[in-house]
Parts: C-alpha cells; sequence; structure tokens
C-alpha cells in the first residue's frame, strides 16, 4: 500500500531533482530513500523515475502520478493542521489560491475582516496569471479555496460571489463627449494603441476578446503583467486600458468610462470537496465582503 511518507520521497526528489539532495532534505540515508522509491514502483506496477548520471526524470506514469502525489501531501497537511486547529494547539493556516487582479480589488475588504475576527489564522495567496492556472492549482490540492472567474465544468463546490465589470481608462486631459454620458464604444478606440497586458496574464485574453467583438484587433503601446499598472499608464496618455472596476484607487485621476456594450465576468470561490468548517467561514466572508 502506498504510504504518505513514500509520496513525500517521490515529491522530494522530483523538486531538487536529485537523490543525494533530497535524502538530506528528508534527513534519510539515501539507501533508505531508493528501497522506499522502489518499494512504490512495485506497488505501483512501473517505474516512476528515470535515474540519469546527474538528474532523475519523471517517467510517463511519474508524471501522472505527481499532481496526485501533491494533492495527497496537501490534504494531509491541511487535515493536521484542523486538527490541531480543533484542539487549540496550533493557530493554523488558510491557503488562498487566486488570480492577478482579483487579489488586487476584490480580496482586501473581505481579508480586513477576516483578519479582525480570526487574528489567530494566518492566510496565505498564491497567486496566478490565468484562470487556467489558478484551476490547475486547485485541482492539485495547491490551495483550500480558489477565488476566481467561475470555472466551467468544475467537479467540487463553486460558490458565486458577484459580478465583476470592467471599465475603459482613458487620459485625464482628453475629455470628449464621451464624459457626458459616461460611456464609450470600443470601436471609437480602435486606432488607438492599448494599454494591453503581458500574454499569459488571463485579462490579455479578455482584452483581445472584447476588443474582437467590437470589430478590431488592439495594438499594444506597452504590456503590463501588473493589473495595478494599466490604470496608471493609461491615465498617464499611453493608450486605453480596460481594467476591472474594483481595482482602481478612490482619487484616480484618469478618465473612467463604461463600454457601451457592458464588459462582465462572474468571480466564484470553489473548492475541491466538501470545504471544511474554517474554509467554511472564510467563504462565507468572501460572500459578504468582497468587492464585487
Amino acid at each position: 500500500m502506498t504510504s504518505l511518507r513514500q509520496l513525500e520521497y517521490l515529491v522530494t526528489v522530483v523538486d531538487t531533482g536529485s537523490f543525494t539532495r533530497a535524502a538530506e532534505q528528508l534527513h534519510v540515508t539515501q539507501p533508505a530513500l531508493s528501497h522506499q522509491m522502489r518499494a512504490l514502483e512495485r506497488g505501483l506496477g512501473g517505474p516512476l523515475l528515470e535515474r540519469l548520471p546527474r538528474a532523475v526524470r519523471l517517467t510517463p506514469m511519474g508524471r501522472a502520478m505527481l499532481p496526485h502525489a501533491r494533492a495527497a501531501l496537501a490534504d494531509a497537511e491541511r487535515a493536521r493542521c484542523a486538527a490541531r486547529l480543533a484542539s487549540g494547539t496550533t493557530a493554523g493556516e488558510l491557503q488562498v489560491a487566486t488570480v492577478y487582479s482579483v487579489s488586487l480589488g476584490v480580496l482586501p475588504p473581505a481579508l480586513r475582516v477576516w483578519r479582525r475576527d480570526r487574528p489567530e489564522v494566518d492566510v496565505r495567496l498564491i497567486e496566478f496569471r490565468h484562470a487556467d492556472e489558478l484551476r490547475e492549482a486547485m485541482a492539485a490540492g495547491e490551495a483550500d479555496v480558489a477565488l476566481g472567474p467561475r470555472p466551467a465544468d468544475w467537479p467540487g463546490p463553486v460558490r458565486e460571489l458577484g459580478v465583476e465589470e470592467f471599465v475603459v481608462v482613458l487620459p485625464a486631459d482628453g475629455a470628449s463627449e464621451d464624459d457626458e454620458t459616461g460611456v464609450v464604444d470600443l470601436a471609437t478606440l480602435a486606432d488607438c494603441a492599448w494599454v494591453h497586458y503581458a500574454p499569459g496574464n488571463g485579462l490579455a485574453e479578455l482584452v483581445d476578446a472584447t476588443c474582437a467583438a467590437a470589430g478590431f484587433r488592439p495594438r499594444a503601446a506597452v504590456r503590463t503583467e501588473q493589473t495595478a499598472a494599466a490604470p496608471t499608464l493609461a491615465a498617464a496618455g499611453l493608450g486605453p486600458a480596460l481594467v476591472p472596476a474594483n481595482v482602481l484607487p478612490a482619487r484616480f485621476e484618469g478618465r473612467v468610462l463604461r463600454p457601451s456594450v457592458p464588459v462582465r465576468r462572474t468571480l466564484a470561490a470553489y473548492t475541491r470537496g466538501t470545504p471544511d468548517p474554517l474554509t467554511s467561514a472564510f467563504i462565507e466572508t468572501l460572500t459578504e465582503h468582497a468587492t464585487v
């Protein structure tokens, strides 16, 4: 039978890239580590690792096994933390996975309330560029709860938090008739060079799709990884930017207009299985206090 210790050995060998370094990190002898890895492979019916002269490489079976090994170890650690928290022997930690834009605009009010009400529980944020990366990390057991765009066909519980609206940011010194209505037709910005997002950032796809629906492909004046930088760059005159309305600071100097065809996405909190009481309490806090 496969043990958690064997799974820990596998993950550590992969992460360190060496049996020697893994044995040092695990505080076991290298022969003992090798013996347990061979026992794991025998139990699974095939090799998980290819032993190279200066490294190790996952076999196809090993690549299939690794995310499940990580998930099992993460679940075991969360179970230990939950038990210690219930017994009062530790403060505990909640692991929250999200995407960059949500950690900037949606989470802070909820985290402020959570910290006020539960100062003994630390929150560890794990941030991703793209909703697909977020979903993969959650499926692999890397967090207690994920917060981001509502995932399609997610097998576990999903709690919708609200609808996030996007706005167009323009320089403060270029007032036009659009400012009177507060609405802009994106097609009128087709000839502009835009403040865009870097490839791999999920918002880059959203901007491209929104502009395509308006009949053009946006030309990038500058690309940024950081959601917070986009409105600042747009206000400085580098070009229009499409940003979540909730990331704009209270005293923002740029012009903010709503697209004539609204741009929105549903945000949700989701878990791999039935959430434990601590995670459930956090989701309730999100529902009541997240800025969506």
